[in-house]
């Protein structure tokens, strides 16, 4: 892959909402060898806003216009899932390589796509899966590869959770629960992240089945769905994901049981990483996270535009592993 000229990453930012107020976009101006340059939204007076707020020089309403700014050299495409295709293949073909939010598009065919053309362009695809990069999440992999509980037998995941905090009266303004803007519900959302660090963690997952059904019906999305897996190093998984439980039943914790203890933690609503050896106290591990959420990710694919090899840790490869996994998951729903 060719790498950029000169010793600044210099980005452009095309759908800056809310994940660029504070998650993302703020950590290209402090990383080392990072500078945002410009932005864009179809909304140019939002676009003109953000660009104000955030102290960036230059803003567009028109994606074309920004990927052609002959100072951008490195795109950031933080739309919402529909569009992540068509702008990889724009910014590809103008040579300039691609940071992209999560999940990586709304199913597996696009994310190939998106590998393919960045392939025939050699410019390097990465993708916002961030929870590989900070420290809670590293610890509990250095705790697994420490064998500190003795041979890994299974993982879980569960999550319960009410009526989403951000569900609308009208629910066609939320694209999260549009399949045909997100690929899917709250599971594509949110369970992206824990797969994505599972696979991270333990390598692919070689095989998968699930089940997922919409019991509430507010929308055409799944709420719920129940998966078993087995990871290519032979671990075995399961994993439950609901979006319509009570309080009473609200619950974020993925466990990691081993032949000589286990390890819990929280994907979303905590820091915290809980060791349980046999024989043992259990022993709490608490972290502080940076100001900026996505700063590590962030940081590690800068150095690698820079020339540091295999810097980052979530790519494109990476990131449609994921997009098959969830697929497979929710096949008898969207009937794939």
């Amino acid at each position: 892959m060719k790498k950029l000229e000169g010793k600044e990453v210099k980005w452009g930012v095309l759908g800056v909402g809310d994940v660029c107020e504070k998650k993302s976009a703020p950590a290209m101006q402090k990383v080392k060898g990072s500078r945002l340059v410009a932005v864009m939204r179809r909304d140019g007076e939002k676009a003109a806003d953000y660009a104000r707020r955030h102290g960036v020089s230059k803003w567009y309403d028109d994606a074309q216009k920004l990927i052609n700014d002959p100072e951008v050299n490195a795109i950031y495409i933080a739309t919402p899932p529909y569009a992540h295709l068509e702008l990889t293949k724009q910014a590809a073909a103008a040579g300039k390589p691609v940071y992209v939010e999560k999940p990586m598009a709304r199913n597996y065919q696009e994310c190939k796509e998106m590998i393919r053309v960045c392939q025939a362009a050699e410019v390097p695809v990465f993708v916002a899966y961030y929870r590989r990069t900070l420290p809670n999440f590293l610890k509990v992999k250095e705790l697994v590869e420490a064998r500190e509980i003795g041979e890994v037998r299974y993982v879980s995941i569960t999550i319960n959770q009410p009526r989403h905090p951000d569900m609308k009266e009208d629910t066609a303004a939320n694209w999260r629960i549009d399949p045909e803007i997100a690929g899917g519900g709250y599971f594509y959302d949110l369970g992206s992240h824990q797969l994505d660090y599972l696979d991270f963690l333990f390598g692919p997952i070689a095989e998968v089945s699930g089940i997922a059904s919409n019991q509430a019906g507010e929308y055409p999305a799944e709420d719920i769905v129940l998966a078993n897996f087995k990871f290519e190093s032979g671990v075995l998984g399961s994993g439950n994901w609901c979006f319509t439980t009570g309080e009473s039943s609200k619950k974020d914790e993925i466990k990691v049981i081993g032949t000589a203890g286990e390890i819990s933690f929280p994907c979303f609503w905590g820091t915290s990483v809980t060791l349980r050896k046999d024989g043992k106290e259990a022993q709490e591990f608490t972290f502080d996270m940076p100001e900026n959420i996505q700063y590590f990710l962030i940081q590690s694919i800068v150095e690698e535009l820079l020339g540091k090899e295999n810097a980052s840790p979530s790519t494109g490869d990476t990131a449609a592993r994921t997009n098959w996994v969830m697929e497979e998951m929710t096949k008898n729903y969207y009937k794939k």
